[in-house]
């Protein structure tokens, strides 16, 4: 034991540059995937946490259109055992919410009339401010998901507009709403005070909607809960209703594409730090053979040298794997407290990471056997060294014959035809295979990481060019109207069909739409429906399968209703709207990240609301304009003609007020990555340049004393590393586009995605090529310097 520790001490000490890149390597790996694994399984435990803490609802139904009896469902579902509801909320939907004399796009808000008495189901809990049974007169709660994206505090003044005027509230505490409080949330819960809300909301035309939580002791058993409903009732629930899955999606998504993207790469950083333990290993028996064949003479067995390198490195990835998995606690703290900001309360400033640090632990204890594995896999060669020949040839007396058959032939590459740089970097290649097989996998790797990064995040910036995709619409311009009852839908059509600058127009309600019970399930599905009075292909809505529907029977469905009931292109499928129920021929088959698929587009035509008379039903109006570079102006005119009614905004205004906050989110895990693939890949490079190059020492003091200079030499070790890059950054290239993107496949399609749309920026990506490769060649370069400093004697001599 003795000798192994010896031999193990002299080799740490020794090999201090070697061991140092591996130790990093190890620890960068026990880094990515200790981060991946805690960040996943926080995701959801602080989720869950907050859902217990508030009793939240497991499923939010709303009624807007008089279906259903508020008061009679309440009392149903309360003599439900195992099911309890909170007491209905009235609430009035409201657009135009101005802060500091701006309005905030894209957000509608529905103003609730707070309970006098905190409900069973679906609390709130306070983030900042006061907490309180309810609102005094003139304040108000808002939530996080509002509060934190645009800076509001509690004593900001916010402005609402409404039929009659303009009101003012002053926000009293900042409170998070589990159900309408997750990321990218448009649509947000002001909590006001009772008599607030009279004053200000009962005044205005139309009536109260209602809004109830329900929450299941088992929710896997909601769906007999629903068969019992309709028994009971004798109709399915016609109104609108959010799922659970939906309410925990957009908490989820951004912490689920980080992981899953960590995962892989921290399998990659694994597989590289293997690979190179293995390149050392099997260098460092080429480069000691005679040293190992002395020590075999002397008595010492194969096994207790294997044992020597085995020990040598278990220190090296303890020491590595423990301060890696330390440091991915607080890298995985970072991630979750800035994605998951909207769940932090006033009692903490930062988010407690609940879980996963015993995964994390199996991850490095996992990590710690493959390594050593692969140093007992690679260091089995030493049972084939023979002391004498080790001793006579300083390798076996195979390779020594062998290398001299290759010095006694001349090759086909010749100083005479090829560039003398050439000749060298081409040697230079061929001659260190396993370190030329290193640095294009290690170009590939890190130039995939750089442009599926850089395609990522471009995708998102760039998204009004693929909104269709994310099933969005593609016009120009969208107007939202909030106060229906205050404008003239016939006067609002007129405009803008008249107006010779508009090229076409649609109008668009949404209902919700439900699927009958049918045989082997339980209860009835819900599903958010689009019925347009327009052209859904002219307003950019596109399909995955099939086409969007044209004729008053014809019905387009998202993949995951598709996927549920087992649909395709041209069978017909039942559905309740309003009460009746309809046939429809399903004509094509889309993708949707809003509702995650869950929905289906309709014409007007099916309702019998098409024309002038109808559309005073519609909730928005989409405008193409035969010149888009108008679109602002067009805009304001709309705003400035209606301003108590309709809110007027632009596509891109809409799209950057949703996914701007997924950018902020995702751009410092993804940017950090990213430099740390590039730093690994110059310190790697570095390290096998520099051992490849003193192992040639003899031959550069040759080209020295020939009369070559430093430079060249340099130059000539650097082109033949930059070939091998840039062959890696093809590869990488190919892996960023289609290979990387492949991993978020099967999770973005739970989201409603089956093709992620990507929009490809060749500037970024020959960017990110070129960092790559600048990264490995100054790697090489720097690695050779020391040539520069040495005497072609004293070269020649080592």
């Amino acid at each position: 034991m003795r000798a192994i520790w010896a031999l193990c001490r002299a080799s740490l000490f020794r090999k201090k540059l070697q061991n140092g890149l591996i130790a990093l390597l190890i620890l960068l790996a026990a880094l990515l995937l200790g981060t991946s694994a805690t960040v996943l399984s926080n995701t959801d435990n602080l989720f869950n946490d907050v859902h217990k803490r508030t009793n939240g609802a497991h499923q939010i139904l709303t009624i807007t259109k008089g279906l259903h009896d508020p008061q009679q469902l309440y009392q149903w579902w309360n003599e439900q055992e195992g099911a309890a509801a909170s007491a209905p909320v009235p609430f009035r939907y409201l657009s135009g919410v101005s802060y500091k004399g701006e309005e905030l796009p894209n957000l509608y808000v529905m103003m609730m009339d707070t309970p006098a008495q905190s409900p069973s189901v679906d609390r709130l809990l306070f983030a900042d401010g006061t907490g309180e049974n309810a609102p005094k007169a003139g304040t108000a709660w808002i939530p996080t998901s509002l509060a934190y994206t645009q800076g509001i505090k509690p004593g900001d003044i916010l402005s609402f507009k409404t039929g009659t005027g303009v009101f003012e509230l002053q926000v009293s505490a900042v409170v998070i709403d589990l159900p309408f409080g997750a990321p990218f949330s448009t649509t947000s819960r002001i909590w006001m005070n009772h008599n607030d809300y009279m004053q200000n909301m009962e005044g205005q035309k139309g009536s109260d909607s209602y809004m109830l939580g329900l929450r299941f002791q088992d929710y896997e058993r909601q769906g007999e809960y629903w068969a019992g409903f309709e028994q009971h009732f004798g109709i399915p629930y016609l109104e609108g209703k959010v799922e659970f899955e939906e309410i925990t999606a957009f908490y989820l998504i951004l912490n689920r594409i980080i992981g899953f993207v960590m995962i892989g790469l921290g399998i990659v950083m694994m597989f590289i730090a293997l690979f190179t333990i293995g390149f050392t290993i099997s260098d460092a028996i080429l480069s000691n053979y005679r040293t190992i064949g002395i020590l075999k003479s002397t008595g010492l067995s194969s096994a207790r040298i294997v044992g020597a390198y085995a020990l040598e490195y278990a220190l090296l990835a303890t020491a590595a794997i423990i301060p890696g998995l330390v440091i991915s606690r607080f890298a995985s703290a970072l991630i979750l407290n800035n994605s998951l900001s909207v769940l932090k309360t006033s009692d903490s400033n930062a988010l407690a990471l609940q879980e996963g640090e015993w995964l994390a632990i199996a991850a490095g204890m996992f990590l710690l056997l493959l390594v050593i594995g692969c140093v007992m896999s690679f260091s089995q060669k030493i049972k084939s060294v023979q002391p004498a020949q080790a001793i006579r040839y300083g390798m076996s007396e195979a390779q020594s014959g062998r290398m001299a058959r290759r010095l006694g032939t001349s090759s086909g590459m010749t100083f005479g035809r090829w560039p003398i740089k050439a000749v060298i970097a081409f040697k230079h290649i061929v001659k260190n295979g396993k370190s030329s097989t290193l640095v294009v996998a290690l170009a590939a790797v890190t130039t995939a990481v750089l442009v599926f990064s850089c395609v990522l995040l471009n995708s998102i910036v760039s998204i009004k060019q693929t909104a269709a995709q994310w099933g969005y619409d593609s016009s120009d311009i969208s107007v939202s109207f909030y106060n229906k009852e205050a404008y003239s839908s016939e006067d609002f059509e007129a405009l803008v069909k008249g107006d010779e600058r508009v090229k076409d127009a649609g109008w668009l309600t949404l209902l919700n739409g439900v699927l009958p019970l049918e045989k082997g399930s339980q209860g009835s599905a819900s599903i958010s429906l689009s019925v347009l009075d327009g052209s859904y292909d002219n307003l950019g809505f596109t399909v995955l399968k099939g086409s969007n529907p044209v004729l008053k029977n014809e019905m387009a469905i998202g993949i995951n209703v598709a996927s549920r009931l087992g649909k395709e292109v041209g069978d017909t499928m039942e559905i309740y709207i309003d009460g009746r129920k309809h046939t429809m021929l399903v004509s094509g088959i889309y993708q949707a990240i809003a509702n995650m698929s869950n929905s289906a587009r309709i014409m007007a035509d099916a309702l019998n609301m098409s024309g002038v008379t109808g559309n005073h039903d519609a909730d928005v109006a989409f405008i193409n304009l035969h010149d888009s570079r108008i679109a602002d102006q067009y805009v304001a005119e709309l705003n400035g003609k209606y301003p108590q009614s309709v809110t007027a905004a632009t596509q891109q205004t809409l799209l950057d007020s949703e996914f701007k906050e997924a950018t902020g989110v995702l751009i410092v895990p993804l940017g950090l990555l990213a430099l740390l693939f590039v730093g690994v890949t110059f310190m790697i490079i570095y390290s096998v340049c520099r051992i490849s190059v003193w192992k040639e020492s003899g031959t550069y003091g040759i080209y020295k004393s020939l009369g070559m200079t430093n430079a060249s030499i340099r130059g000539a070790i650097t082109l033949g590393v930059a070939v091998l890059t840039l062959i890696g950054a093809g590869l990488g290239i190919a892996i960023g586009i289609f290979g990387l993107p492949g991993l978020l496949k099967s999770l973005l399609l739970d989201y409603g995605i089956a093709k992620l749309p990507l929009i490809l920026p060749p500037f970024g990506i020959a960017v990110a090529s070129v960092i790559s490769a600048a990264a490995a060649s100054f790697g090489a370069w720097h690695a050779s310097r020391w040539l520069a400093r040495t005497s072609p004697r004293i070269l020649i001599i080592e």
